[in-house]
């Protein structure tokens, strides 16, 4: 059989070719009971259901490697998803009970383990342009593996851990998950080029890996906080930590023979060259710009809110399983969102998307009010029904607004340098996420939210909800371009690096066994 293209929704062809090897086998054959195939649709109906996933899960790995689909997997659905899930509710909980800091200052300290993820572009111009030992991506695998491994023992080991040295390992932390999410990202970026088509079908993959492994963190996550305590998440973060290293050992990709590295300062200045071309495009600053504002004024609280989720006076006082349960239904939105993405709206043009997704997005955040004011209560619909609504709504518009700002950032990187432009533009998204963070620890610290006082919270949700709506006016900086066209300028779709990656077609995983057959 040959390879199925993509040429509309990867689900629907799948099925269609199934169906087709079905009908024509049938037409070869007689039917002794003279019966119609009416009676088994219901069961080819039901068994197309389990099909349609696993068949489109097989498209793609025939179209780019089953090896990338596992490595997206692993980084996406384990590491980030799975263990995202676990450190984000350990997190809040190591700062709330065991360092007891304020909502404002968490809020702060939150945006600063991000820093690493600002950073994104050195991370990628060091896989694109600074090989180890003949490999691009196999040793940044390994080490970002390693030091997740050493900063989630730190914590996990030491009950008096200063602040600075917690928000060190938090931040060292943060920066491994980092350094694995750019090493896959050069592959989803130079996929999506060589193979422009299924840009949107590899952000869906990305999307729905994260959010299925987010869905089982969360669901996880309560119990084992009220189990283990905080410290004891951080241990089982190690496990996805020592997945990551195991990746970098099964990596296989082409050696890349006779590398000089007197050439690396050359690299790194072509690239630079390569990047600020590319930037000066009207038709990448634009777009760049407008995801920046669409996160930086969508202010972030929900350090706050955590607060006030677990505060037993003026809150709903949820219990630590509660709170993990929240947050794994909630997080069935985000999976909702991928699902309605990737099979209604991955066509439509992104300005348009983006429309809509921001305006729904602004609007379902004034249920926030709802909840905070109590009306729930006096419509019978109890806290924690209610919270699971607000926070599955939250999530869906979320990644609604979100992945078409993938698939457009995809788009724009050009060849030779995908890992470093897409780092790029990534890092810009996540400078206006603390921005966010920032200016929403500053809304609460200006509001007088704390530990206990939660009179103004109404206002900081007042204030998010307005801004979120403001980048709006913005939107004439999106093309109204679909995923399918081509948006970059033609003169930067190549750049000059001086790495050879001509032979490089596709980032392979195989066993170690094979990859020290190739290698001997």
């Amino acid at each position: 059989m040959g390879i199925i293209r993509n040429e509309g929704n990867p689900f629907v062809i799948v099925k269609g070719c199934f169906k087709g090897v079905i009908m024509q086998e049938e037409e070869n054959q007689e039917d002794p009971c003279g019966e119609s195939m009416e009676e088994n649709e219901p069961k080819n109906g039901v068994w197309d259901c389990f099909c349609i996933p696993i068949n489109w899960f097989r498209m793609l790995s025939r179209e780019m490697h089953w090896s990338f689909v596992f490595g997206v997997v692993v980084v996406y659905g384990i590491s980030q998803g799975l263990g995202g899930a676990l450190a984000e509710v350990g997190t809040k909980y190591y700062m709330k009970d065991v360092q007891k800091v304020q909502p404002s200052e968490a809020q702060v300290y939150k945006g600063i383990t991000s820093i690493p993820w600002i950073v994104k572009p050195l991370w990628g111009l060091l896989t694109d342009v600074l090989p180890f030992f003949g490999y691009r991506r196999r040793p940044y695998f390994i080490f970002a593996g390693i030091l997740g491994v050493i900063a989630m023992l730190l914590l996990s080991l030491h009950e008096n851990l200063h602040l600075m040295l917690a928000l060190l390992a938090l931040t060292a932390g943060s920066a491994a998950v980092a350094i694995a999410d750019v090493t896959i990202d050069a592959c989803v970026a130079q996929n999506s080029i060589s193979q422009p088509s299924l840009a949107a079908d590899m952000q869906s993959l990305c999307a729905f890996s994260s959010s299925v492994g987010s869905l089982f963190g969360y669901f996880i996550s309560g119990i084992f906080v009220h189990l283990l305590g905080p410290m004891g998440v951080f241990g089982l973060m190690t496990i996805p930590a020592g997945l990551i290293i195991s990746v970098g050992f099964l990596l296989y990709e082409p050696r890349m023979h006779n590398t000089s590295y007197t050439q690396v300062k050359q690299n790194f200045i072509d690239a630079g060259k390569a990047m600020w071309t590319t930037l000066r495009s009207e038709d990448v600053w634009g777009p760049c710009l407008y995801m920046y504002f669409s996160l930086a004024l969508s202010l972030d609280i929900r350090e706050g809110m955590f607060y006030w989720y677990t505060d037993s006076k003026g809150g709903p006082s949820f219990s630590q399983e509660s709170v993990g349960f929240i947050f794994s239904i909630s997080s069935g939105g985000a999976l909702l969102g991928a699902i309605l993405y990737q099979y209604a709206l991955k066509d439509y043009a992104f300005r348009n998307l983006l429309f809509w997704t921001q305006l729904i997005y602004g609007l379902s955040g004034m249920l926030d009010l709802i909840l905070v004011f109590r009306l729930n209560l006096k419509f019978g619909i109890p806290d924690y029904f209610f919270v699971v609504i607000v926070e599955s709504i939250a999530q869906m518009t979320n990644r609604l607004k979100w992945m078409p700002m993938l698939v457009l950032s995809s788009k724009l990187c050009p060849s030779g340098i995908e890992g470093t432009f897409f780092a790029l533009l990534m890092s810009i998204d996540n400078v206006g996420l603390l921005s966010a963070s920032w200016g929403g620890g500053f809304v609460l610290h200006i509001l007088r939210i704390t530990r206990t006082k939660f009179d103004n919270i109404w206002l900081a949700i007042l204030i998010r909800n307005i801004l979120r709506i403001a980048p709006l006016w913005l939107l004439f900086l999106v093309p109204r371009a679909d995923p399918s066209s081509s948006i970059l300028p033609s003169k930067n779709m190549n750049s000059k690096v001086a790495i050879d990656t001509s032979d490089i077609k596709n980032v392979e995983l195989v066993s170690l066994v094979h990859s020290l057959e190739v290698n001997s």
